[in-house]
Formats: structure tokens, sequence, C-alpha cells
């Protein structure tokens, strides 16, 4: 490995030491439904982001929220002895992807098919700490 590759490898492994993630793989909602939800609450602080997902009108939100429940626990499985509100934790990055598509076919006129793409996504959630930055 090259010096330059060490170092960020390093920087990049001392990140990940003071932030917590939590993954959804395979959520079967379509990710432009799910990029909704998601949009108003990156960004924010974390019980202000539960009250806002507790709030929404989305089938969505309900996933979302349970993602970022999962995330506090291990930031706080990471970060033992501090407690949440003293260390400000936000949700620092949270981004989602096209996930595994199932295809099927619908009947259609004429003797055709018309193909229906059942999508589903992948959604990334990475908190961090404001007082550790400050």
């Amino acid at each position: 490995m090259g010096a330059r590759k060490k170092l960020r490898a390093d920087a990049m492994k001392a990140e990940r030491a003071t932030s917590a993630f939590a993954k959804l793989n395979n959520c079967p909602t379509s990710p432009r439904k799910m990029r909704l939800v998601v949009d108003l609450v990156r960004g924010v602080d974390v019980d202000k982001a539960l009250s806002i997902l507790k709030y929404t009108n989305k089938e969505a939100a309900i996933r979302v929220e349970k993602l970022l429940l999962s995330a506090i626990a291990n930031w706080q499985t990471k970060n033992e002895g501090q407690r949440l509100e003293d260390s400000q934790v936000y949700i620092k990055e949270i981004k989602v992807d096209g996930g595994r598509m199932l295809k099927r076919l619908r009947p259609a006129p004429q003797g055709r098919g018309y193909r229906i793409r059942k999508r589903s996504n992948h959604v990334t959630m990475v908190l961090d700490s404001r007082a550790a930055v400050n």
C-alpha cells in the first residue's frame, strides 16, 4: 500500500471511529418515494428528526424512523458513557440507492404484456456528534 493510500485509509478509519451508521437493504418502496422522506431529516438533530418522522404521513417514514432508532443504538454502543443529548448527535449523511427490481408482466390489450417494475431501495444513514466536531 502506498503512503498516500495508507494516510487516507487511516483518516477514514479515525472518522468511522466516532460516527455510527445503519443500513436498510431491499426495502420494498420505490427510491423516489423514500427520498421524499429522507430529504426531510438530512442534517437534522436526532431528536428533531424522530419527531419529524413520527408525524410524517408517509409509509416510508415508519421505515426510516426504525432505521434511525437502530443507528442511535449503534451510536450508543460505540460511545458508552456519553449522553445523546449532550453530544448533539445529528444525521451526518443519509442516502437512498436503488435496490433489486422485481419484474412482472401485466396483461394488456390484443395479447400484449406490459412490464411492471417493482422497485426497492437501500438506505444508508450515518450519525455523528457535533460536540466532537467543535
